[in-house]
């Protein structure tokens, strides 16, 4: 950690560090310095392959955020993440090929639950915001670091292989899931091809619009900082409106087994439209306005399907606490997904 540290650009000198132990995927400390408090991170390379390419998209999309937050009169210091150098980079290799990112720490309320539907509205105003200053920007220049993530189409091909291998025997538990996904197997291509065949204008998208991925500003109870941009990537807007409804609208976390607790709740659902729509300042076109309501429906029949497929799989990608909660969180997002179906007329006149 000593070779670490030193590495990097800290004002002052170090006095204290210790593990954070609230994420899932990089390893993270908090440094603090006589001057100042600082976030470290090594960067998990199983998840992401090629790390250096992954701060030279974060590293872009904030300078260019800066950029805007200065011309708008904006918190520039504290609006976006700043990273700190290591000699000529923003990262550190170490000796055992390990890369390390550090940034100054943002100090503000990070909430794990929507408590409300006023926070939900302002938690889609900052991701609106996002949308709205990389408007202009060439999201060509990024690199997809993990390729195809929302790829539905591909992610449905994917879960008809693993059908068709049934490697861990389990196709005969699970023949209502299959069928439903099947089912709207059209509808996989929705998003995927309407970006491919330019319907929908490539923009960048920051690929995990939960609720703690935005700190809130104490003072005005509005969003500070967009954080964790490690999966921003070009895509559509509407995988990001569409995530975030899946994750934040829900009645229910993807862990409930009461599928009676799940259903999409209308009213969180208009306040983070709402609030989405007040941050983007009209920087969203017909073709995507009208996807909104879709686009919550196909983000989370992939979520099902990706479980599912995993499940079928023997459990290989998502981390599980028990025998069959993979199985779990697929019927879970699929009823969702039904419940989704179900509202649409009622979400199509809440977008309007």
């Amino acid at each position: 950690m000593k070779e670490i540290l030193s590495a990097f650009q800290f004002a002052g000198k170090v006095i204290d560090l210790r593990e954070c132990t609230d994420g899932h995927i990089n390893g993270t400390y908090r440094v603090t310095t006589d001057q100042k408090t600082y976030i470290l991170q090594k960067i998990n390379k199983s998840v992401f392959p090629k790390p250096f390419e992954v701060m030279e998209n974060v590293v872009l999309v904030t300078k260019h955020i800066r950029k805007k937050l200065r011309e708008e009169g904006g918190d520039a210091e504290r609006g976006t993440l700043r990273f700190v150098k290591a000699g000529d980079a923003y990262y550190y290799q170490d000796r055992f090929g390990e890369y390390w990112r550090a940034y100054h720490y943002v100090d503000g309320d990070c909430y794990q639950s929507c408590e409300s539907p006023d926070l939900f509205l302002r938690v889609g105003r900052a991701f609106g915001s996002f949308q709205r200053q990389l408007a202009d920007f060439d999201a060509t220049l990024l690199h997809e670091v993990i390729p195809d993530f929302h790829n539905t189409e591909k992610r449905y091909r994917d879960f008809e292989e693993a059908v068709e291998a049934d490697a861990c025997g389990r196709v005969a538990s699970c023949r209502a899931e299959i069928e439903f996904l099947r089912a709207r197997k059209e509808d996989c291509g929705l998003l995927a091809r309407g970006l491919r065949e330019g319907k929908y204008p490539l923009r960048v998208t920051h690929n995990d619009t939960k609720l703690n991925n935005v700190i809130m500003d104490p003072a005005t109870g509005e969003g500070l900082c967009v954080i964790d941009l490690d999966t921003v990537m070009p895509g559509s807007l509407l995988y990001d409106f569409g995530d975030a409804i899946r994750f934040g609208a829900s009645s229910a976390g993807e862990d409930e087994t009461d599928l009676d607790r799940v259903y999409i709740v209308p009213e969180l659902f208009y306040a983070f439209t709402k609030g989405f729509s007040d941050g983007l300042g009209g920087k969203i076109t017909d073709a995507e306005r009208a996807a909104l309501p879709q686009s919550a429906r196909i983000l989370t029949l992939e979520t099902g399907m990706r479980f599912l497929t995993d499940y079928l799989s023997g459990d290989t990608y998502f981390r599980i606490h028990h025998a069959g909660h993979n199985l779990e969180r697929a019927k879970n997002q699929l009823r969702l997904t039904e419940s989704i179906e179900d509202a649409m007329p009622k979400l199509e006149t809440l977008v309007e």
